[in-house]
């Protein structure tokens, strides 16, 4: 545990997180919506500092990142806790807890996580998953710090969903985002996930504008956000905000935690590539074997860049070691 930072002192004992656009409101004793910040006699306390429920080596392209050194491997950690509530959420064993709640946690040194990197000679860096990073914030922030001073890379994967002041020490120190845009209407994110579309919206355009590398995953439920016309608004949106090259992943839900609707059909996936691939070149599909959606092809001359198949397994065909596409010369990745 540790005292955590942005947070303000209110009357009697009270206090207000300012982490995330929730801005709790925390009387003694009580935590907040991501159940790991906590009042303790007037103090806001990150209860999950240096809390480690998992740590893997995984495929870059398993965060999802396909633009960002693929076929590198990254040293993968999470907490837990998360400032949405997401009735689908695809990891609530981790993520909807608390660590009084959760028996499988470690403690770790940020000097302790930096060890396991001892282990993989070709690890890429850290990335920041499986739950939301941004409820370990402290900790997150500690080691990204340590692990730029050894020449490692920081990737996080987010909700997008945290207030401006953090986000600008963040922006710091993380080098690649996948941020999740969960739909394109508020009225989903305040039923479905409790939280409000805007801030994500925000945060997207600032990671941008800070020249980070930057990939969006929008997770199709059936009904809930798969309207042709609304989708097309939000590709339409990421082309006009964040760029044409903006990279973006479908990936296909399967009933999880609260929400017990049927799979994404297949066909609603492939129907909504096809719209996205008309503004972004750079669409993918994921959870589901569909090859149109898993190769990378040069948006100027079609040519097969790096082929994926099953399990990850990635191999690059058609780039030059500067990341420039083989046959036209146009420059595709900045990050090889």
């Amino acid at each position: 545990m540790l005292e955590a930072k942005y947070y303000e002192k209110k009357l009697k004992g009270s206090l207000r997180c300012n982490l995330c656009p929730h801005y709790c409101n925390l009387d003694e004793g009580e935590r907040g919506k991501c159940g790991v910040r906590k009042n303790i006699n007037g103090k806001l306390i990150a209860e999950n500092y240096g809390v480690i429920s998992s740590v893997h080596l995984d495929p870059i392209e398993k965060k999802p990142l396909y633009h960002y050194y693929p076929t590198s491997s990254i040293l993968s950690i999470g907490s837990v806790g998360c400032n949405l509530s997401c009735s689908f959420c695809q990891n609530c064993d981790i993520s909807q807890t608390t660590v009084d709640d959760y028996p499988w946690l470690r403690n770790h040194t940020v000097q302790q996580v930096l060890s396991y990197n001892d282990q993989y000679s070709e690890n890429l860096g850290i990335a920041f998953t499986y739950n939301e990073p941004t409820v370990y914030f402290e900790f997150m922030l500690d080691l990204a710090k340590e692990s730029h001073i050894q020449g490692l890379k920081n990737v996080m994967v987010s909700n997008g969903y945290i207030a401006p002041e953090p986000l600008s020490e963040v922006l710091e120190l993380i080098d690649a985002f996948n941020i999740d845009l969960k739909a394109f209407n508020n009225g989903f994110y305040k039923k479905f996930t409790d939280a409000r579309i805007k801030p994500v919206k925000e945060n997207l355009k600032a990671v941008r504008k800070a020249g980070k590398h930057l990939e969006i995953t929008n997770l199709i439920i059936p009904t809930l956000n798969d309207n042709e016309k609304e989708f097309e608004e939000m590709v339409k949106w990421i082309k006009n905000e964040l760029g044409e090259h903006t990279v973006l992943h479908l990936s296909r839900y399967f009933p999880a935690y609260r929400l017990q609707y049927p799979p994404t059909p297949i066909e609603t996936i492939k129907s909504l590539f096809e719209i996205s691939k008309s503004y972004l070149p750079y669409t993918y599909t994921g959870n589901l074997n569909y090859t149109p959606g898993q190769n990378t092809r040069c948006h100027q001359c079609g040519s097969l860049l790096i082929e994926r198949r099953n399990g990850y397994l990635t191999e690059i065909k058609g780039l030059d070691g500067k990341g420039k596409c083989s046959s036209c010369k146009t420059q595709i990745l900045k990050n090889l």
